[in-house]
């Protein structure tokens, strides 16, 4: 049975395209707030859940040997523009390291922000892995790896002392196993463990909560979020969506996309843990999807879904031609979160 729709785009009087897909919001122990569509189903979670894998920089004591600042955490859970500021913070994060740009394994990528790219064009350059959107959780897994006295080569590789960590906090904060036959390789070139949206949804849901952490885990889990949440610049960048709703509502909120159509999100105030996927895997139906959700949970901050994302199609006059509506199974299924 496919999944149900989630957002519909209208033109004129039609609804010309749309998106399926499923999502998830739980509490850390307990059956699912809300549950739409298939959430047993695994999925790649991508960069959604880099908040998870820099949980062992942090409780490790990494972070703290190399004097990182909450910028610096903050970029080891980002999915970057390139912005000017990103690559110099993630260049600070690999001399802390005593390396290179040459020890990234992420491969050079073009910024994604337009003017960043532009401007690099313009003076002759070409992009380094600096500029890679996982620069920063490279550089952060690269001071890991010095902290445990690791090689640096290899660092990505599945199993290196630094991936077999991730992994194991990855099971612990899910409740799920990251087995080798859900194992593939990310757009960076890390390991990357589908896993289905409820134990995605959990894992974040203890994020909120800091339900079943252990004492060193709890405190790194509260330095992430207060870092990504108090620098979201950092974390995505200028006119990005997560960036924009975290700095809006800082604390309370802290959300993160990963490439595909997913989302997670947690939700500290009301202990909660969302996880969704647009079938499609376009970020248009993930952003869309997420800010009807955050609207929900936050009726006293934001009264519309469209004053955290833009749900008007424009054409190239300027003129507006349509919208971006949720389903009646999406609004109704998230009604519960309003009361």
């Amino acid at each position: 049975m496919p999944n149900p729709v989630l957002i519909n785009l209208t033109r004129g009087n039609l609804v010309e395209s749309f998106h399926r897909g499923a999502v998830c919001i739980v509490r850390a122990e307990g059956a699912p707030v809300v549950a739409l569509g298939d959430i047993e189903r695994p999925i790649y979670p991508r960069s959604a859940i880099k908040v998870l894998q820099a949980l062992p920089l942090v409780e490790s004591g990494a972070a703290d040997a190399a004097g990182m600042s909450d910028k610096e955490l903050a970029l080891a859970c980002a999915s970057h523009n390139g912005e000017e500021f990103h690559v110099e913070t993630a260049k600070a994060m690999l001399a802390r390291s005593g390396l290179s740009v040459d020890a990234l394994a992420c491969g050079a990528q073009w910024p994604a922000r337009e003017d960043a790219a532009r401007s690099l064009a313009a003076q002759g350059q070409l992009p380094t892995p600096l500029h890679n959107n996982c620069s920063g959780k490279h550089a952060g897994m690269l001071a890991l790896a010095t902290h445990l006295e690791a090689s640096a080569e290899h660092y990505e590789s599945v199993d290196h002392p630094v991936q077999q960590r991730v992994r194991q906090t990855i099971e612990e904060m899910t409740g799920e196993a990251a087995s080798p036959q859900m194992c593939a390789i990310d757009g960076c070139s890390l390991p990357t463990w589908a896993m289905p949206l409820k134990g995605l949804a959990r894992a974040f849901a203890r994020l909120a909560s800091l339900t079943g952490l252990s004492p060193e885990r709890e405190k790194a889990a509260k330095r992430l979020m207060h870092a990504c949440t108090c620098e979201p610049q950092m974390v995505e960048g200028t006119g990005r969506f997560g960036s924009g709703v975290m700095r809006r509502l800082g604390a309370p909120a802290f959300v993160k996309g990963g490439a595909e159509g997913v989302y997670c999100a947690a939700f500290p105030e009301q202990g909660l843990g969302m996880a969704l996927k647009i079938d499609d895997g376009m970020k248009r139906g993930a952003e869309a999807a997420a800010a009807h959700v955050i609207a929900a949970l936050f009726p006293g901050e934001i009264k519309n879904a469209d004053e955290i994302y833009d749900m008007t199609l424009t054409n190239w006059r300027g003129t507006n031609v349509g919208e971006i509506t949720p389903s009646e199974a999406l609004n109704e299924t998230i009604a519960c979160l309003r009361s």
